[in-house]
């Protein structure tokens, strides 16, 4: 019979998971024994966090959840740091812990955590078998948590005597809930606020994070002559070359742009939380700005923001529902004031500084170097800024990027970028301050021989830290600054082929690192000064 490790397995693949990821532990063999002869692709990684991050840009590539395995105690506390991106991130993503026997539970055995109690407060769902015919079930209840309403992470204890057990029992068919869409009344109230509007903004979210909802925004805000606006760093929703593209509500928005949104008379927020940047501090949409607010679930709605018409529903299923669109004749020149400054603020000015290059410039030309379906990875820091407002994705270009700000995520997600999409050229933007929390995992790059282009910014700082330190504490430096090693070795120890990046004369050289086949690493030597207040 089989064991619940292996009900487990079998459970994944029905559901389409081909690739999970982990760092191993004693606490779950019997769970890598029963994915030995299983067709799931194990990705052996070299951090639990840098396992979870893998899983959360390989979901957000796939739309299905991504799948992690760490062991108990420290593997599990290493691993927190993915779950906080993936809630951050509304991206649907399943841990998979070995937990002590079940004999041993709440008994303060060796590496024992209560897993419901550390990530109950922002984890989708919490579950621990004690019993091997509970797996099968909870896997499934885990599987449909994660994918329902906003997506989230998951998380279930099993403990390594459960595991090995043998296991009668199935999983459950689960029918994914789905969030319904509008009545024809809303539907046809929705229609008359857009219709009447002249100066109407749609915001758009991590509802449309799919090659169909990608899609479906474009021909509904080319349908009613929308602009659109993507919530914070979701730059590769909507075509940044449409005429239509008024920009992001991210990290501190030009005030000319700040004080137009501020004049729109109807926000249409689809598919999206209304979270403190995308709401610019939580102010706006403005007290009298007219609000429709579409997110899969309630939770989200009228909690800081009262909106005229608010629906827990699917975004795809209300813009599917619209009738014909009806557009006043004033909303072209809105759109196109809104569309110029958002091209003026993507206008790069060449300066030179003593100690290195401004980043903008470095990121403008990688941009133009990036093929037509290239997909860019981003580490958080000062120098993943350029790339949200100097550098336009089009259509088939992907962003993968931690919308939680959590250092430690390019590389990660640019190995698993490259594994989902081969033959895709993957750009992994990554800082001095945050290469070394997770460049462990070039080692899998080394493994899985991927071309990853690493693309590292060396200021010797921690540049997002000492920007707001010098605002407070004008001159007072203290714990933002630091030595590096000799990154050249580093990367060639690696397998990657090294170019430095000093000055303008070299972005050609670097163009080309990233349009010929094969990895790359490319040292840029950026500029600390060009960032500081």
């Amino acid at each position: 019979m089989p064991t619940a490790a292996q009900r487990l397995v079998d459970f994944l693949v029905a559901q389409g998971i081909d690739r999970a990821f982990c760092v191993p532990g004693e606490s779950y063999i019997a769970l890598l024994e029963a994915l030995h002869d299983a067709p799931i692709d194990l990705v052996v990684n070299r951090h639990e966090g840098g396992a979870g991050f893998a899983a959360i840009a390989d979901a957000k590539l796939t739309g299905r959840p991504g799948v992690f395995m760490v062991s108990r105690g420290p593997g599990a506390c290493n691993a927190a740091i993915a779950l906080h991106t993936a809630e951050q991130d509304a991206v649907p993503l399943i841990l998979l812990i070995g937990q002590v026997e079940a004999r041993d539970l709440r008994r303060d055995a060796f590496q024992e955590i209560d897993y419901g109690r550390m990530f109950g407060g922002f984890c989708k769902f919490v579950g621990e078998a004690t019993r091997p015919e509970q797996v099968p079930e909870l896997i499934a209840r885990a599987y449909a948590m994660a994918m329902q309403g906003v997506p989230g992470p998951v998380v279930l204890s099993l403990p390594e005597d459960v595991l090995d057990m043998e296991c009668a029992a199935v999983a459950p068919r689960y029918a994914l809930a789905r969030a319904p869409g509008p009545t024809p009344d809303e539907a046809a109230r929705i229609a008359a606020a857009l219709a009447a509007a002249e100066r109407p903004i749609l915001l758009a979210g991590h509802g449309f994070e799919s090659e169909e909802g990608r899609a479906a925004l474009a021909r509904f805000a080319e349908a009613w002559n929308l602009p659109v606006a993507v919530s914070f760093r979701r730059q590769d929703l909507f075509d940044n070359h449409s005429p239509l593209y008024a920009g992001d509500m991210g990290l501190r928005n030009p005030d000319a742009q700040r004080n137009a949104f501020a004049e729109a008379d109807l926000v249409l927020a689809l598919g999206t939380r209304l979270t403190d940047i995308t709401t610019q501090g939580y102010s706006w949409p403005a007290p009298g700005q007219r609000l429709i607010h579409v997110c899969p679930d309630p939770k989200h709605l009228n909690w800081l923001f009262p909106a005229e018409i608010a629906l827990a529903a699917d975004p795809l299923a209300v813009i599917a529902a619209m009738p014909p669109s009806n557009v006043p004749p004033g909303r072209a020149a809105w759109a196109k004031r809104l569309r110029d400054l958002h091209v003026a603020d993507c206008q790069v000015k060449p300066r030179d500084w003593p100690d290195g290059l401004a980043f903008p410039e470095v990121a403008q030309a990688v941009g133009a170097a990036l093929p037509p379906d290239g997909i860019v990875t981003l580490d958080a820091g000062t120098f993943g800024a350029p790339f949200y407002r100097k550098v336009s994705y089009s259509p088939g270009q992907r962003l993968l990027v931690p919308i939680s700000g959590a250092m430690g995520f390019g590389v990660p997600s640019a190995v698993a970028a490259t594994l989902r999409c081969p033959g895709r050229t993957v750009v992994c933007g990554v800082g001095d301050g945050g290469i070394l929390m997770t460049g462990g995992e070039l080692a899998v790059a080394v493994e899985r021989q991927l071309p990853i282009k690493l693309l590292l910014s060396e200021n010797l700082g921690y540049a997002s830290i000492r920007i707001h330190q010098e605002r407070q504490h004008p001159g007072r430096v203290s714990g933002t600054m630091f030595a590096n090693p000799d990154f050249a070795h580093w990367a060639q120890a690696f397998g990657l082929p090294v170019l430095r990046v000093n000055t303008r004369d070299d972005f050609p050289a670097m163009q080309e690192a990233i349009r010929r086949p094969g990895p790359a690493a490319i040292l840029v030597k950026t500029s600390m000064q060009a960032v500081l207040p």
